[in-house]
């Protein structure tokens, strides 16, 4: 019928309050792991979504101005380095492009395809819209340091749990939270 339940230790949970009555919200101390998460993340974004709106920026969008302070790229580029489809990077691109803070140009080797350049005052929007210490803040809020140093530790491993080969470079941050070491370098 269901799915088994996993016996390890890190599947234990509270015991679960009283019961609530069918049609009637659950208090949150009553909400299973995922969706605690799931709303912790959400009012996080919107949060910074808040912020980021005072630039036109928004949390997809930002991403992609960090990407291009380090010079031009193709849309195919940014939509493999954000872990999107080309289809959701040209919209990225498209709002980027009407707010001023990039340009399509012509690729400098070849005229069929275009790369996508940071300007002036994309450059200017990143530096201040884009301080990570607003962002650690409104993540953060109400936890100590050793809370966050906890929190940082098992999101690592979650994170470690459901790596994709397509995820950026989690392996040494994650494989510390985890205990592990780092592989030996390639040979080849």
């Amino acid at each position: 019928m269901g799915q088994a339940r996993a016996t390890d230790a890190s599947s234990a949970s509270a015991e679960p309050g009283p019961v609530t009555p069918p049609g009637q919200p659950r208090p949150t101390g009553q909400w299973p792991t995922g969706r605690l998460v799931s709303a912790v993340a959400r009012r996080i974004e919107r949060d910074w979504n808040a912020h980021l709106a005072g630039w036109d920026l928004n949390h997809a969008s930002l991403p992609v101005l960090y990407l291009l302070a380090g010079g031009p790229r193709s849309q195919r580029e940014l939509a493999q380095a954000s872990g999107v489809t080309e289809q959701t990077m040209s919209r990225i691109i498209g709002r980027l492009d009407r707010t001023g803070y990039i340009e399509r140009r012509a690729h400098s080797l070849d005229r069929r395809r275009y790369e996508v350049v940071l300007t002036p005052s994309g450059r200017r929007a990143l530096a201040e819209a884009g301080d990570p210490r607003v962002a650690e803040q409104m993540s953060i809020r109400g936890l100590s340091p050793t809370q966050v140093e906890q929190l940082r530790a098992i999101l690592a491993v979650m994170l470690a749990q459901r790596a994709r080969p397509d995820d950026p470079d989690l392996s040494a941050h994650v494989r510390g939270a985890l205990g592990e070491e780092d592989p030996p370098p390639d040979a080849g």
